[in-house]
C-alpha cells in the first residue's frame, strides 16, 4: 500500500475532537497532513484511558505527530483523575522557582507517560487587573519580574523532560476586563507600559529557549488599534519576531473564540493569522469549522510566509513528535 499523500499546508492546523477515540474527520485530517492534535477533558480520563486515547490517535496517524493539552495547575487542568494535583500558578509561586520547577517536571513526566508531548503552559501573563475574568490565579504574580522568573523556571524544567512548553498569551492578557472566549478585549496602555509590565515575562521565556508562544486575541491599541494580536503583523512579526527575537513555534489561541469569530469566520481568520506571523492555527471544537479551515489551507498557493510556517512546524515536529 502506498503511504498517504500529505499536504504540507495541513501541518499548520491543530485540531481537537470529541470522545475517547479518533473521529472519522480526525482520521481524515491526519491522513491529509495535520500533525498536532489537542486534547480536552472530553478526550481523557485516568492514565489508562488517556494512554489509550493517545495510542489510538498515533495509530490513526501512522507517523510521528505531536499531541498537546492545556495542563497548567489548579482548576486549569484537563488530566485530573489519577494525576498529580498541581496547585495553581499563583499558589506555586509562594514556593519560588524550586516549587515551580518541581511541579513542571512532575507534570511533564506524567504527560509523557500517557503519550502527550506538548503542554500549553505556562501562563506568563502578569495578573495586573483584579477584575480579569480569565487569568487570575493562572498567573504567577502581579509583578512582572517575578512572573518572568517563575515562568522561566517552569519552561526549563518542563523542556528538560522533553515536553514542549508554551508561554501564553502574547503580548499579555493580564490587564483585560473582558474574556476573549466571549468578546474582543482591548488594552489601551502605551508602549512604555507594555515594555515594563506585559513583555518582560515573554522576553525571559524566549531567553530560556521556550519551544512555543501562543498569541492573544486582544487588541493592543498602542501596537495595532485595528486588529487583535493574533491577526496583527505589527504585533507578531515586528514586535515578537524582530524586536524580541523569537524563532520558535508561534501558535494562535483557539480561532473559535468569540474574540475572533465576531470579526470573521475561521476560514478567513486562518490565512490572516498566518500572514501576520502565526505558524500553527488552533481550531479546537467544531468539525464544520475545522473542515472549512483545512480546505482553505489545502487550497493555499505557495508563498514565502506559508513556506516559513511549514518549515517552523517541521522543526518543532522534528524535536518533539513521536
Amino acid at each position: 500500500m502506498n503511504p498517504p499523500l500529505l499536504h504540507p499546508a495541513a501541518s499548520l492546523l491543530c485540531v481537537g475532537f470529541d470522545g475517547l477515540e479518533p473521529t472519522p474527520f480526525l482520521v481524515e485530517a491526519l491522513a491529509k497532513g495535520v500533525s498536532v492534535v489537542i486534547l480536552f477533558a472530553r478526550n481523557v480520563g485516568d492514565p489508562e484511558v488517556s494512554t489509550r486515547t493517545c495510542s489510538l490517535i498515533r495509530e490513526a496517524a501512522d507517523r510521528p505527530i505531536v499531541i498537546a493539552v492545556d495542563q497548567e495547575g489548579g482548576t486549569s487542568r484537563r488530566l485530573v483523575d489519577g494525576f498529580s494535583s498541581v496547585p495553581s500558578m499563583r499558589e506555586l509561586s509562594d514556593g519560588g522557582p524550586e516549587a515551580v520547577a518541581d511541579a513542571a517536571r512532575t507534570t511533564a513526566r506524567e504527560l509523557r507517560s500517557v503519550g502527550i508531548d506538548f503542554d500549553l503552559a505556562p501562563v506568563v501573563d502578569v495578573d495586573s487587573n483584579p477584575d480579569n475574568p480569565v487569568i487570575g490565579d493562572r498567573s504567577f504574580s502581579s509583578d512582572p519580574d517575578r512572573t518572568a522568573r517563575l515562568g522561566a523556571a517552569w519552561i526549563r524544567a518542563m523542556q528538560s523532560e522533553s515536553v514542549a512548553a508554551c508561554a501564553k498569551h502574547f503580548p499579555g492578557h493580564g490587564d483585560t476586563s473582558q474574556d476573549s472566549h466571549r468578546e474582543l478585549p482591548h488594552v489601551g496602555h502605551d508602549l512604555a507600559r507594555l515594555h515594563s509590565v506585559e513583555l518582560p515575562p515573554f522576553a525571559a521565556a524566549i531567553d530560556c529557549g521556550v519551544a512555543a508562544i501562543m498569541s492573544a486575541h486582544v487588541v493592543y491599541q498602542a501596537l495595532d488599534p485595528d486588529l487583535p494580536a493574533t491577526l496583527s503583523r505589527t504585533v507578531l512579526h515586528d514586535l515578537l519576531r524582530t524586536e524580541l527575537g523569537f524563532e520558535g513555534l508561534l501558535l494562535s489561541d483557539d480561532l473559535e473564540m468569540e474574540a475572533v469569530t465576531s470579526l470573521m469566520p475561521v476560514e478567513a481568520a486562518g490565512p490572516r493569522a498566518l500572514e501576520a506571523g502565526i505558524d500553527l492555527l488552533l481550531c479546537c471544537h467544531r468539525e464544520d469549522r475545522q473542515r472549512a479551515l483545512l480546505g482553505t489551507l489545502l487550497e493555499s498557493g505557495p508563498s514565502p510566509r506559508l513556506d516559513a510556517a511549514i518549515g517552523r512546524v517541521g522543526e518543532f515536529l522534528a524535536r518533539y513528535a513521536r
